[in-house]
């Protein structure tokens, strides 16, 4: 690789349900859809999600990955983006801001056991 050359990645969670992942991730959270792959009608859904520069992958596939990870995003607008998710009706996370030794954060559990820590910029 190049020095000054763009380097993208994307985390993958494990999902297990489509209208899950998308009334949390897109509804709720405010995702984007990239893109949404099926080999046939009835295969398991990979879907690549994005929101401002950060893209996440969630994918029914059995051997992609294990539900429980964890997934780190930083932002200068945390507690502008915790109001915001206060103020939408989702009634299974209803999340705190918490003072850790690297920073404010919040953390979201989505609803295959995987997990989004949200730090404010500027923290450790």
């Amino acid at each position: 690789m190049n020095a000054g050359e763009s380097i993208r990645s994307a985390s993958v969670f494990r999902s297990f349900d489509e209208k899950l992942a998308k009334a949390f991730y897109v509804d709720w959270l405010g995702f984007h859809i990239d893109f949404e792959h099926r080999r046939h009608a009835d295969a398991p859904l990979y879907i690549g999600l994005r929101l401002s520069q950060f893209s996440l992958h969630l994918s029914e596939h059995h051997g992609d990955c294990a539900p429980g990870g964890l997934a780190m995003i930083w932002t200068p607008s945390l507690e502008a983006w915790h109001a915001d998710l206060l103020a939408k009706p989702y009634a299974n996370n209803r999340p705190s801001l918490v003072e850790e030794p690297y920073g404010l954060c919040m953390t979201l559990s989505d609803p295959f056991f995987n997990r989004l820590r949200i730090v404010q910029s500027g923290s450790a």
